[in-house]
């Protein structure tokens, strides 16, 4: 497995993440695996290199945050994998039980280190930007768990370039702990990212963690349109539907087709080796809930694409409206 520098840290990281969205209870949504069927993934994960696994603490309301504690521990010596969790979304009924005020972090973190097991997390990262919180009050909480050592490095994810840019500067002028990496809605079927986020993580030393990789499922080859029920999560996915649209999307889809069969190898291994070969991306998460699926996750990172390959899966594209802030 190649690895990578997170961004302008020292921080070595595989080039592929595992994401564990999908591991935590079938309760909290159908095609979630359950623990006993989680575990397998992340073993096999580490026996195939990758030392990087994100989740956050809403997945199964913290369910995923316990399994992947549990395994890791099992299956992982501490100090050889790096652990990403995330905090923004509710955890609870109430007004305070969500967000990225001063007093939620404070608590979030503290629950996320009793589920995942760990007395520090790698990279705590904010899941959205929070509209309702003085940013100031988000950085200075962010800075406090740093230097408390419960943090060892700061992430954000999807927003616009714009709010990344004065987070920032307000942790440069203040300074707090900076962000080093950027959780963002990145793929062949979105790259709305490329005019403004992308060339801010380049110019500021981020690392680039795209999510969705694989546009939910669409550039694996299982779905002939977006609104399809060919899979488990497919038929209860609405989300995807938001995000896609099969007049923008479905070219690209067959194109990636068209080039997967030519070299011999699953569509989804040529969408995360166009990723790879982005600038400035660092590690695309990716998740699975077959075993196929992560050797092929793996497989994609000594995939090259030649330039011809990539600006056929680049011509048809067409500008979408930014999507995945919210």
């Amino acid at each position: 497995m190649e690895t990578a520098a997170l961004g302008n840290t020292g921080l070595e990281v595989s080039r592929i993440v595992l994401g564990a969205m999908s591991y935590g209870s079938s309760a909290w949504r159908p095609w979630v695996l359950d623990e006993d069927a989680s575990r397998p993934f992340i073993r096999r994960a580490l026996e195939l290199g990758i030392n990087f696994f994100d989740t956050a603490d809403m997945y199964s309301r913290g369910r995923s945050e316990e399994v992947l504690g549990r395994a890791l521990q099992d299956f992982a010596s501490r100090d050889q994998v790096i652990v990403a969790t995330k905090v923004f979304f509710p955890m609870g009924e109430g007004p305070n039980d969500r967000g990225l005020s001063r007093r939620h972090i404070l608590e979030a973190v503290d629950a996320s280190l009793r589920r995942l097991r760990t007395d520090y997390i790698d990279l705590y990262q904010i899941h959205r930007f929070d509209p309702h919180t003085p940013l100031a009050e988000t950085l200075d909480a962010l800075d406090r768990v740093v230097r408390s050592g419960k943090v060892r490095y700061l992430g954000a994810s999807s927003m616009y370039a714009w709010q990344m840019m004065k987070a920032l500067g307000m942790q440069e002028r203040h300074g707090w702990s900076r962000f080093v990496s950027m959780q963002n809605h990145y793929n062949l079927l979105y790259r709305e990212e490329e005019r403004e986020m992308l060339p801010l993580c380049r110019s500021e030393g981020l690392g680039v963690l795209p999510w969705s990789p694989l546009a939910r499922g669409l550039l694996a080859g299982t779905r002939a349109k977006v609104d399809s029920n060919a899979t488990p999560r497919a038929t209860s996915d609405d989300y995807t539907r938001q995000l896609y649209d099969d007049a923008l999307d479905l070219p690209i889809m067959g194109r990636t087709m068209q080039i997967a069969e030519e070299r011999g190898v699953q569509p989804a291994q040529v969408a995360l080796a166009w990723l790879l070969q982005q600038p400035g991306v660092t590690a695309p998460i990716v998740g699975a809930t077959r075993l196929e699926h992560l050797e092929q996750a793996v497989a994609a990172v000594s995939l090259r694409l030649d330039d011809q390959e990539r600006a056929r899966l680049e011509e048809p594209y067409r500008p979408h409206r930014v999507l995945g802030h919210r």
